[in-house]
This record gives structure tokens, sequence and C-alpha cells, in this order.
């Protein structure tokens, strides 16, 4: 069953008042002076069943088996790149990159278990995501962990980055929180794009490729290599 999300109560309330006084009027239109304007209040019911569908929030169990990282959004991979030592890790890794779109369920979820060590939001422009300069210069947070792997800590970073649609990121978490892979952890809302850091510690084999569909929480974007 598909659930609500808790993130989206306030649009969700807002929506239905707006949306419902419209119907009304529509539909009073209507009957009174044209049966064609039956047409406008279709379309304010469709766009009311979009809302209500954008906020969903489905239950997703996490893949069984050690040393997997979940995708942390619904969408399509939009990139994988490698990182230097200038990167949000602080050392080597690689970036997987996940657009999503208007339809895609939008909660976000925790690629492993792990450590909140901090949350770091940033002011910034609301680009297209798909714009190389998006991930630099838009409005976006950086949610750092502590993930524990064959008796060592290795920084991994999930980045929410706002878009062109979306003008507001939640993050629902504080540093020093423990999670368990696939927990719900914020939403991004109305169109935006997440990405996942791993450091070169883990030797993640991306099990992945570009333009591949994701769901948040249940496809597994990355493994621990062989020997960790």
């Amino acid at each position: 069953m598909a659930l609500l999300t808790k993130y989206g109560a306030r649009e969700l309330a807002i929506g239905t008042l707006a949306l419902g006084a419209g119907v009304a009027v529509s539909a009073w239109a209507a009957a009174r002076f044209s049966p064609w304007l039956w047409a406008l209040v279709a379309c304010e019911l469709a766009v009311w069943a979009w809302l209500v569908a954008f906020f969903r929030d489905p239950e997703r169990l996490a893949p069984p088996g050690d040393g997997l990282f979940v995708s942390p959004a619904d969408g399509r991979v939009s990139d994988i790149t490698p990182l230097g030592t200038d990167s949000l890790l602080g050392c080597p890794g690689v970036q997987i990159g996940v657009f999503m779109n208007v339809f895609n369920v939008h909660v976000n979820r925790a690629p492993c278990d792990g450590e909140v060590v901090s949350v770091t939001h940033r002011d910034g422009a609301f680009l297209d995501v798909r714009d190389p300069r998006a991930s630099e210069r838009n409005e976006s947070t950086a949610i750092r962990l502590r993930h524990r792997h064959g008796g060592r800590e290795h920084p991994v970073v999930v980045r929410q980055i706002a878009g062109l649609v979306a003008r507001r990121i939640v993050t629902d978490l504080a540093a020093g929180q423990t999670l368990r892979r696939s927990q719900r952890i914020g939403m991004i809302k109305f169109g935006s794009r997440l990405e996942l850091l791993l450091p070169e510690s883990l030797a993640a084999e991306v099990r992945v490729s570009v333009g591949q569909k994701v769901r948040a929480g249940r496809t597994v974007l990355a493994e621990v290599g062989r020997g960790l």
C-alpha cells in the first residue's frame, strides 16, 4: 500500500483546499454558463490527483546482504563520475547521480548503515539539474555519513540538489543519528537530483549504468569490492 509522506502535509492541505475551491467554482460556472467548462473541472481534478501521487511514500524493504549501497532516490542514473581528493569525501572515489522527474517518488532514503556526521545546507541557484553546472551552483544539502565495514570507518556522502522546479529540500536528520540502510531521510519537492559519493577505500563495484531506472531503498547502486 502506498502511503503519503509526512513531508507533504502542508502542500497537500493547501493544494486540496485551493483545488477544491476551484472545482466548486468551475462546476458552478459549467452548470450555469457553458458545458465546456467541465473540461476545466477535469483538469483541476487531474492536478489534485497528481499532487497526491507526488507525495506517495510506498514501503521499501532493503535488499539483504552486506556491503550493499542502495539508491537514495527513485529515478534514472544520470552519471557515474570518478572523484579526486577535492570532492566532498575529501579523498578519491566515485559519484553516482540520480535524476528524479516530477512523476517519481520523491522520498529519499539512506544508502547504507551509518552515523550522521553532519548535515550542511547551502543556498544557491535553481538551474535545471541536467545542466552540468547545477551540481556546483544549485541549492543543496550534503549529508556526511560514517560507514563501518571491514573493521574500518569510511566516509559516505549523500547530496540532495534542488532543481529548476524543486524549491525546497527536506532533510530529516541530525548529527550523531544512526541510520539503517533504506531508512527515510527526507525529500526534495517537485523534481531534483541526488548524488551518492563513495570513497576509493571501499573499492566499490558500481552495479548500475547510465540511463538505468532505480528505486530508492531497493536498487543496489554499488557493492563493496571483494576482499574488504
